[in-house]
């Protein structure tokens, strides 16, 4: 009623009225239009009210360190000063100190920062991180894990950084302002702030979207290098942040998401593949004792003939093997260094023939549980530093651990000589084949004595030239005189010029015809080869005799020779060339120039083991490109930082327990050098594929060798102690597979023994899946961006399924 009362009131009301309030109708819908459309069209700046349920797609990896349950105690006893110093060299920059463990409680500064990456790292653990940072891998591509960038590369982040709109730089001014309110917004709310922040930085241009995720992890690592602990630093953040809002916003590209979930199907597969290793005992004639180059017996009934002691070459299976080696039965933890030099279990090395054909020269004995070693040998009835002070007697310029530091054993027995000689602080590299003197490199090995299974046969020893400073043989059953005198001027090739060959052997002393025929035969060729016999002795007590002769050290006599025999090689042979490489009957020069190597002798130990070697000097470029002295003297002191703050003091591990120790892909021995207070020696390797620096390595009084991990080590299963692979397995990956190098790894360390891994974040995650499958302990993980650590030790025992499988 009433509203039909109204509308006739309204008719006879005049028009104006009703005009005016059509009017007013009007202009207010308008207006709220305007308002509406004002307010939509402004949205974008006020970007911290905008939220997101999505988890931004950072693929990049905060700082993080895992402990397993045995480190746990010793990490949390730590101040947390040491908790980062301990670790401070993981990342690739060595001023940058990474992130503290987390077992203490950051102040509010630290928790708004990292506040940042906090969902990123919940996404990044559901899935496995995808392979896409192969441009930024290569920026680690030394041992150490360090490079010089590129300031140009900056520059143009800065500049992409600065060409941001108006509108875009007033959202950030707002953003700011409100982010200083602390006591009006929670954490939770600064969180989500953040997370749409990151959220924006993951997106682009669909057709820049590859670049812009390199450009993030290039930023990302340089901030890490520069200042700041953070894994996105707040000046690199902020840069990132300003060059992708005024993009996509928080939107992703359809570009992105599908490259995105292919990437995290391709990881998942990857992951599942972890899981599910398939480990079988080897099954061979070798048994316990497999060393798959050396018992490929396929290969070796191949052969046409063993004249040259072929078949105690290497010959590799094609496939590498993938098997693990059983262990043998009682097996316990070796006896510790030194008690190790004089005894060892006999379940460990259970073989009696050596101790049998040899226990009359105190080579081996067995008594009860145990192999004794009396410290004999066919030349050293009485003892081995009997003899070796024997040798200082007859030749005092020698000079046992001053003079001379790094000496060659050939047929070295069970290598008491070399056990013995580190009483006077000489290295002695030893080798003998594996051969009718059953395990007889095995026993060095059990015993703490370095030694790998080589011969003399056809090929080039796997060391550089001018190198070893005392080569050695005793009765090493070597026909140094025939075929040219092949096999004793590959000798000439190692001994460093003014080195010293001491033979000691039947023809020095004894008076058969076939001893005098030798010593003519011997005499001729060295007088030929211009060594000079500098003595020739007797040991009274142990009545042998012996000759030391002595390496030119320049190339006068050489000129001088009425023949030409033996010939010199050609000026193309690489004196340094040492992997499969045949042998061939010549003589090198020696090198002309006093800024070449092997032109003079090394400082005297110890003070050879810090000095840059002379011939590096500024005009050489190192391995990681600085200037070599400069190079030389970085890794060094990155090394010795390492050592000193996470290897011996920061991962839990006995180094009373450690004594063979094998550095996988050593550079310039920096390692090495930095574990000199500790009682153990390193065997460092450089691998075939990376710059010959073992010449380096030698200079400074350590030793090592060449090897191609791609195929399996010269050494009985069981034998080392502690591996360590600096940025070794993912440079790998490019030539073979891991998983067989992998099975090499497991059957050289000794159960319980430990390895060291530093390399990228994507080898370390493929590693752990290996380690796992096979029960063993991951005592430690760290990674920061994309660059870890992992320390894992063997277990004991074999997981019963792969027992079973024999």
């Amino acid at each position: 009623m009433a509203f039909g009362r109204g509308s006739k009131m309204d008719g006879r009301r005049s028009s104006p009225s009703s005009s005016l309030c059509t009017t007013t109708t009007v202009v207010v819908f308008v207006a709220l239009c305007l308002v509406g459309a004002w307010m939509m069209t402004s949205s974008t700046i006020f970007p911290l009210e905008i939220t997101s349920n999505k988890k931004a797609a950072v693929k990049e990896q905060p700082a993080r360190v895992n402990y397993g349950a045995s480190e746990e105690a010793a990490a949390a006893s730590g101040n947390s000063a040491e908790g980062v110093d301990r670790f401070g060299d993981t990342d690739n920059n060595d001023n940058a100190v990474p992130e503290e463990p987390n077992n203490t409680v950051p102040s509010e500064e630290e928790k708004f920062s990292e506040n940042t990456m906090e969902k990123p790292v919940e996404s990044s653990e559901e899935k496995a991180p995808p392979k896409e940072k192969e441009e930024s891998k290569d920026t680690f591509d030394d041992a150490n894990g360090k490079t010089e960038q590129s300031s140009a590369k900056e520059d143009g982040d800065s500049e992409s950084g600065s060409g941001q709109s108006d509108g875009s730089k007033n959202g950030d001014d707002e953003g700011k302002s409100e982010e200083k309110k602390d006591d009006e917004q929670s954490d939770g709310e600064r969180k989500d702030d953040q997370e749409e922040k990151a959220e924006g930085s993951g997106s682009k241009d669909t057709t820049d979207q590859p670049q812009i995720e390199e450009t993030v992890d290039e930023s990302g690592e340089k901030g890490q290098g520069a200042k700041s602990n953070e894994v996105f630093p707040d000046g690199a953040q902020s840069e990132l942040l300003k060059e992708s809002n005024t993009e996509n916003g928080s939107f992703k590209t359809q570009d992105a998401e599908s490259k995105n979930e292919k990437e995290s199907q391709a990881a998942s597969n990857s992951s599942d593949d972890e899981t599910t290793y398939n480990w079988k005992l080897c099954n061979n004639n070798a048994g316990t004792d497999y060393i798959p180059c050396l018992d490929n017996e396929k290969a070796i009934k191949k052969l046409r003939t063993t004249k040259h002691y072929e078949h105690r070459e290497r010959h590799c299976p094609v496939e590498p093997p993938t098997c693990v080696v059983p262990l043998p039965e009682g097996y316990k933890r070796p006896v510790e260094w030194p008690t190790s030099r004089d005894k060892v279990w006999y379940s460990n090395v259970p073989h009696t023939k050596l101790a049998e054909y040899k226990g009359h020269q105190n080579w081996v004995k067995v008594s009860g549980d145990h192999l004794l070693f009396p410290g004999g040998g066919t030349q050293f009835k009485n003892g081995a530093l009997h003899y070796i002070d024997t040798i200082q007697q007859a030749l005092p310029d020698i000079a046992w651990g001053k003079r001379s530091r790094v000496i060659l054993d050939v047929g070295c027995g069970v290598a008491s000589f070399g056990g013995y000689m580190f009483e006077r602080d000489v290295l002695t590299m030893s080798f003998a084949p594996k051969d009718e003197h059953e395990a007889q490199v095995q026993f060095a090995l059990e015993r703490g004595i370095p030694a790998i299974s080589a011969v003399m046969g056809t090929k080039r020893l796997p060391y550089p030239s001018r190198v070893f400073d005392v080569i050695h043989c005793a009765r090493c059953r070597v026909p140094w005189h025939i075929e040219g005198g092949m096999l004793l001027l590959e000798l000439n090739r190692l001994l460093r010029p003014g080195g010293y060959f001491v033979w000691s052997a039947t023809p020095v002393y004894q008076k058969l015809p076939e001893d005098v025929e030798i010593w003519n035969a011997m005499s001729s060729l060295t007088k030929a080869m211009c060594w000079k016999m500098v003595n020739k002795t007797k040991d009274k007590l142990n009545q042998v005799g012996m000759a030391i002769y002595q390496k030119p050290m320049d190339n006068s006599c050489y000129e001088k020779r009425p023949e030409n025999s033996p010939p010199l090689c050609k000026e193309t042979d690489d004196a340094d060339a040492a992997w499969n490489v045949p042998l061939q009957a010549c003589m090198h020069k020696l090198p002309a120039g006093q800024s070449v190597r092997g032109s003079k002798w090394p400082e005297t130990w110890p003070q050879r083991l810090e000095k840059t070697p002379y011939w590096i000097d500024d005009s050489h470029v190192g391995v990681y490109g600085k200037p070599g002295n400069e190079d030389f003297e970085a890794d060094y002191a990155h090394w010795k930082r390492v050592v000193s703050k996470s290897y011996v003091n920061g991962m839990g591990i006995d180094w009373s327990k450690v004594r063979n120790v094998m550095d996988m892909r050593a550079v310039y021995g920096g390692f090495a050098a930095a574990l000199r207070d500790q009682k153990v020696w390193v065997m460092n390797i450089v691998p075939t594929d990376s710059a010959d620096t073992l010449p380096i390595i030698y200079e400074r009084g350590l030793f090592g060798m060449y090897h191609d991990w791609c195929e399996s080590f010269s050494t009985y299963p069981r034998t080392y102690d502690l591996l360590h692979a600096d940025h070794l397995f993912s440079k790998l990956k490019k030539r073979c597979k891991l998983l067989p190098v992998f099975a090499e790894v497991d059957r050289i360390l000794r159960p319980e023994g430990k390895l060291i891994v530093r390399d990228n974040a994507e080898t370390i995650n493929e590693l752990q899946g290996m380690v796992k499958s096979l029960q063993w302990e991951v005592r430690m993980t760290y990674t920061k961006g994309n660059e870890g650590l992992l320390c894992v030790q063997k277990s004991m025992w074999r997981p019963k399924e792969i027992e079973a499988s024999m």
